[in-house]
């Protein structure tokens, strides 16, 4: 069987299903972890996710776990939170889309009770494809924190992405790949950023990825800016590929990834989570051409989605899914010399 010269991916997260936030369970997190697997699988997604369903907090549905549940069960943070600490992380620019902090870091950060690699071997372990673990960045995470201790964010993000690199130093998934949702609207703060992230990237055994979104909460965006303005910080990354949202952008802007060092494999989202309607297959396949036409041949690695799945309804995220692998297949059906390169 022939390998396609574009690999399909997802970005990581999934719809909860009804019946495990019903009635949850480690064994119905397994349940409902195999059923994520198998639908993207059946779809013919050539790289899979666990769908994060553990990390699910019905308390904090505005970023669907995952801040806290990598932070909170780290040493050093501490969760309750006075009236005081409260009002001053309100008042910090850039954060209105969350009412409090995850955190307050009274003390030096370790890794605590984190225990990311069960979480990776667990769903591996149920996968027949090639498996991507995803976890949040240590820029994103720092960001949600308020800090006591360490006594700017930089160095914060630097003492999170060292208890992150040692978790994810035995992590056995196949590509793993941090997520940063906050940066792309703050891209003056890309050279600390740049600096965190590859402390959990060069912790990676297999292959590194990074995915860059500008938020999506409830379906809406939660940033301003442009992919240009981060050129210079995906360019300093130690990463085999990135994983960008495309598809809820202007289509003129992916030229700026004519910028990206060559040897770095580049991600499009062809898929718009923040919209209902899904796309066609034809849809997809006129997006891959458009930007292959501005980017050249062979430039594009991956397409997915721009962001993860989960605060759509699973049977939209289902058909999402499916057009997918329909689009790839019909750009490479249309353009033969792509498919073979």
């Amino acid at each position: 069987m022939t390998t396609p010269g574009i690999l399909t991916t997802v970005v990581g997260s999934y719809p909860i299903p009804d019946w495990l936030a019903a009635s949850p369970s480690e064994q119905a997190v397994i349940d409902a972890t195999r059923v994520v697997l198998a639908t993207q699988e059946r779809a013919g997604i050539d790289v899979v996710c666990d769908g994060e369903l553990y990390r699910f907090d019905v308390n904090h549905p505005e970023t669907n776990g995952m801040i806290e549940y990598f932070v909170q069960p780290m040493a050093g943070v501490r969760t309750a939170l006075t009236f005081a600490e409260i009002q001053s992380f309100r008042e910090q620019q850039g954060m209105a889309f969350r009412t409090r902090p995850a955190g307050i870091v009274d003390g030096p950060i370790s890794g605590g009770t984190l225990d990311l690699p069960a979480a990776c071997s667990r769903a591996k372990a149920l996968a027949s494809k090639t498996f991507k673990f995803t976890l949040t960045g240590p820029h994103m995470l720092a960001k949600t924190l308020s800090d006591r201790h360490y006594g700017s964010t930089p160095k914060l993000a630097m003492a999170i992405a060292e208890a992150l690199a040692e978790q994810v130093a035995f992590c056995d998934a196949e590509i793993v790949q941090i997520d940063e949702a906050n940066l792309p609207g703050h891209p003056d703060e890309w050279e600390w950023a740049a600096e965190a992230c590859n402390i959990v990237l060069s912790a990676v055994k297999t292959t590194p990825a990074i995915h860059l979104c500008f938020g999506n909460y409830g379906g809406q965006s939660v940033q301003k800016g442009t992919w240009d303005k981060l050129i210079g910080f995906l360019n300093a990354l130690k990463v085999d590929h990135i994983v960008m949202e495309m598809a809820h952008r202007p289509a003129e802007e992916v030229t700026a990834f004519r910028g990206l060092r060559p040897e770095i494999g580049l991600g499009l989202g062809v898929v718009d989570v923040k919209r209902t309607e899904v796309e066609s297959a034809d849809q997809i396949a006129r997006g891959i051409e458009r930007a292959a036409g501005l980017l050249g041949e062979g430039r594009i690695r991956y397409i997915h989605p721009d962001c993860g799945f989960w605060m759509l309804k699973r049977s939209i995220a289902d058909a999402k899914i499916r057009a997918l692998v329909e689009g790839r297949d019909l750009y490479e059906a249309r353009t033969p010399a792509a498919a073979a390169s």
